[in-house]
């Protein structure tokens, strides 16, 4: 009897763990040894880094918010199944921040890697004082995501 009780709370305890080790949650981007997922270039500025994670807990990462927008454009059923989409805070390198509730400036002053000019801040009052310093225009994530789709960059 005293074996089929220290079975059964192995089989818990093993249980358990495998749970704790299954929960969907962002993780760090290991910046320099990853590599982004739409474009394969090495995930290397951490003040752009974006990063999605599945229902299933797998992280995606990417080099910018424009890589990760065109991803999620062209796998929609990978929007759909999205736990967390994240994108870096320029102003706090290596915060990922919501990005659907990101405000992001779109300046030829602030470059991105990818070309688009696409700078996320968490912050509203941070990103129109930076708005003002740099110009260009500023974007919520839908209005980034349309001008990703539709190739628009600052002039």
């Amino acid at each position: 009897m005293k074996s089929l009780n220290l079975y059964l709370n192995c089989l818990v305890l093993m249980a358990l763990f495998l749970l704790a080790g299954c929960q969907v949650e962002p993780r760090a981007i290991a910046y320099g040894e990853v590599n982004c997922t739409r474009c394969q270039m090495t995930v290397s500025d951490n003040r752009y880094g974006a990063e999605m994670v599945n229902d299933k807990g797998k992280p995606f990462y990417f080099d910018s918010a424009e890589c990760l927008a065109a991803y999620l454009q062209e796998n929609p059923g990978q929007a759909d199944k999205a736990a967390f989409v994240l994108v870096t805070d320029f102003t706090r390198p290596n915060e990922l921040i919501d990005a659907r509730s990101a405000n992001f400036i779109q300046s030829k002053e602030l470059p991105s890697p990818m070309g688009m000019f696409l700078t996320a801040v968490a912050d509203r009052a941070t990103a129109d004082k930076m708005h003002q310093e740099v110009g260009g225009r500023l974007l919520n994530w839908e209005e980034a995501m349309k001008a990703v789709q539709n190739n628009e960059k600052p002039e």
